[in-house]
């Protein structure tokens, strides 16, 4: 799936004895399949580990990735540059800019993929999470929030800052996007 190369693996590997045990490598991208697209990689704790993952095995130690943007993934490399006065990590990503995915399916579909991406792996570190409803004939958006979203004291920063102003950048065929929640206040608000 993703070449490290050799160099690479022995970077992370020396970098890894650095960190508590148990420690490995996560890879994920910021806005996959957007023009902003950027690759990353990054420390993962066992208790990070989620359950849609796709553990791969390097020379001593494993990369979890989201099974969610592994097709954005293909064909990726991790090189180590050396140079006089450091070494750093490359990562090519041909196709963590493509929108391959969102293009092949109807709207309704694009935009609950996008939803998984780029809106609720945020919203899940306070417990949320958001669903499209549906779509209107004339391009409004009906969400619905769970979990800590449900009754919490931003959900309309959050619905206009951030679910919204994505879609609407995202989408041009949605003109509004309309929370259809019944926010009732409760332990499991996050606030």
């Amino acid at each position: 799936m993703i070449k490290i190369s050799h160099e690479a693996q022995n970077y992370l590997s020396l970098l890894l004895s650095k960190e508590p045990i148990g420690t490995q490598i996560r890879i994920f991208i910021d806005n996959p399949g957007m023009p902003d697209a950027e690759c990353k990689v990054a420390y993962c704790a066992p208790d990070e580990i989620e359950t849609s993952d796709v553990k791969f095995k390097y020379n001593n130690f494993y990369v979890y990735i989201n099974q969610s943007i592994l097709h954005f993934l293909k064909n990726s490399e991790i090189n180590l540059i050396v140079d006089k006065l450091n070494s750093y990590l490359t990562f090519q990503a041909p196709y963590a800019k493509k929108n391959t995915i969102y293009k092949k399916l109807e709207l309704k579909d694009q935009i609950k993929n996008f939803l998984d991406i780029e809106i609720n792996p945020q919203l899940l570190l306070h417990g949320g999470k958001v669903n499209l409803i549906n779509i209107s004939k004339s391009g409004i958006a009906f969400i619905e929030f769970s979990g800590g979203c449900n009754g919490c004291s931003m959900i309309g920063v959050t619905l206009k800052e951030m679910v919204e102003k994505k879609i609407l950048s995202c989408f041009s065929e949605i003109k509004k996007v309309v929370d259809q929640t019944d926010h009732a206040h409760g332990n499991h608000s996050f606030y």
